[in-house]
């Protein structure tokens, strides 16, 4: 069995974007559906598209530009994802995690992801920013984990926890910053299935019962190749949709819907998120 992608390959990527730029980050972060546009905060860019660099996938969907924005952000170099690649859109996970082993070979030791997700728990409303604290993969106990396959021990172990994949130091400044910004800032677990269709009211139903506050499509699989490389990771969702768990309701969830919220949350997203690269900055 050989492995989808060597080392080589991740070097051969890296090196290409750094040729690109004079800046050399230390914190990467991950956009997700109509979150793009905070990257627009980020001072004297470097833009590198997706189609410029070895064995990069790129995006199909709507509100993922497909490039890099690499430059200063609150006083720290950061390397921004404007734009992930999702399982549902037939790469593998392996593909779809390409950029955060990437990130790794550029430098990058800490890596903040955020996520547009559908509300499980009750009490959370559309707009609302949460604190992944833990996650169920779907996905993965099927079988499709992106760590499958020969093990690349230069990154990490054959057999990493999975106990402390997101950083109990990052979630405590996310945390403080929330607080001192008077933000509201909800907490709890993230579920990843496989997607692209919504989930049905009886998977709703399910999913409430095993615990899950938010669903989504992504992340998991980025955070543990993170992990696994021995990168602190920060994950927020948006809830950009409350999930529907009755039959023949009258209304029903749409992308178009979440990126239209994704335009109300972003400016409590880069207030929080600024907060804590400040922090994080040299």
């Amino acid at each position: 069995m050989v492995a989808e992608f060597e080392v080589y390959h991740y070097d051969e990527a890296a090196e290409r974007i750094l040729r690109q730029t004079r800046h050399r980050p230390t914190l990467g972060l991950i956009l997700g559906s109509g979150l793009g546009s905070l990257a627009d905060a980020v001072e004297s860019p470097t833009v590198v598209d997706y189609a410029d660099i070895p064995h990069f996938p790129f995006s199909t969907v709507p509100g993922h530009s497909g490039r890099l924005v690499i430059g200063q952000l609150a006083g720290a170099p950061v390397c921004v994802m404007q734009g992930r690649f999702h399982y549902y859109e037939g790469y593998s996970l392996q593909q779809t995690t390409l950029p955060v082993r990437v990130m790794q070979r550029m430098g990058i030791r800490t890596l903040i992801l955020t996520n547009a997700a559908g509300g499980l728990n009750p009490s959370f409303a559309v707009g609302d920013l949460m604190l992944v604290e833990d996650h169920i993969n779907f996905v993965g106990m099927a079988g499709n984990n992106p760590l499958r396959g020969p093990n690349l021990d230069s990154f990490g172990p054959r057999f990493p926890a999975a106990n402390r994949i997101y950083s109990k130091h990052l979630r405590g400044l996310a945390l403080e910053v929330a607080a001192r910004r008077e933000l509201i800032l909800q907490r709890g677990v993230y579920i990843m299935l496989g997607g692209p269709n919504f989930e049905t009211p009886a998977e709703i139903r399910m999913l409430r019962t095993l615990g899950g506050d938010a669903v989504g499509m992504s992340t998991v699989p980025e955070a543990l190749v993170a992990h696994h490389a021995g990168m602190d990771v920060l994950a927020i969702s948006t809830i950009t949709n409350l999930t529907i768990d009755a039959l023949d309701a009258a209304h029903e969830p749409s992308h178009e819907e979440v990126q239209e919220a994704g335009k109300v949350i972003v400016p409590r997203l880069s207030g929080l998120l600024l907060g804590v690269v400040e922090r994080l900055a040299p």
